[in-house]
């Protein structure tokens, strides 16, 4: 395979990863200065990110019909989300969250963006710009959840199982790597890819990340 599609991966993440001082919300994690309660809100919208995402992320999986690497990326995506929901509720529980406020919460709107604009790309995007720009942000996520999980262990006390969540996208994903890269190569290769346009939606979603945890603060 072309070194093309890996460069061009690397390229775009470096160019969007945000600042390491901009989260204000996981170093007061990973210092244990965050309250129990701030950590309830974040299991709360997650139980919302999630199925937003499983669903945008089946919807692009299908609109990728005649691109079979972008395809793949997103069904394994789908398939992520799946699993992550599963970890979620033991993060819950440590949390104190019970079902009859889970059913109450009111999610935060600024939380939330991230999730209706994954929704946007599902809809507008095509899906190989997609693929490059939500592996760009998917880096940057994957490094604050390593991050909470060190600080949930050692200043919070929570099991593995809690932890569990965190765990599972601060893994390295090097299948998922693969098929991101097949997936670019591919839309080089096609014609399909347009750059400009996919840097675009992976600065967007590097915003909507941070306010995602600026909202939490």
């Amino acid at each position: 395979m072309s070194r093309t599609a890996a460069d061009l991966l690397k390229t775009t993440r470096s160019e969007l990863a945000p600042d390491p001082n901009a989260n204000p919300f996981v170093p007061r994690v990973a210092g244990g200065r965050a309250r129990l309660e701030t950590l309830a809100v974040l299991a709360l919208e997650q139980h919302h990110v999630i199925p937003a995402d499983h669903r945008a992320f089946l919807h692009l999986a299908q609109r990728a019909a005649e691109e079979p690497a972008a395809a793949g990326f997103f069904t394994t995506l789908a398939e992520g989300e799946e699993l992550a929901a599963e970890r979620l509720g033991a993060f819950m529980v440590a949390c104190g969250v019970d079902e009859r406020r889970m059913r109450a919460y009111e999610p935060l709107p600024g939380c939330q963006a991230y999730p209706a604009y994954i929704s946007w790309l599902a809809l507008n995007a095509s899906p190989t710009d997609a693929v490059l720009a939500i592996t760009a942000n998917f880096a940057t996520w994957g490094t604050y959840c390593a991050r909470i999980a060190e600080g949930l262990r050692t200043h919070y006390g929570f099991t593995d199982e809690a932890c569990g969540f965190f765990d599972f996208f601060a893994e390295p994903a090097e299948a998922l790597d693969q098929q991101a890269e097949a997936a670019v190569e591919a839309g080089l290769d096609t014609g399909r890819l347009n750059t400009a346009l996919a840097y675009t939606y992976g600065r967007l979603l590097q915003a909507y990340e941070q306010m995602f945890w600026t909202s939490l603060s």
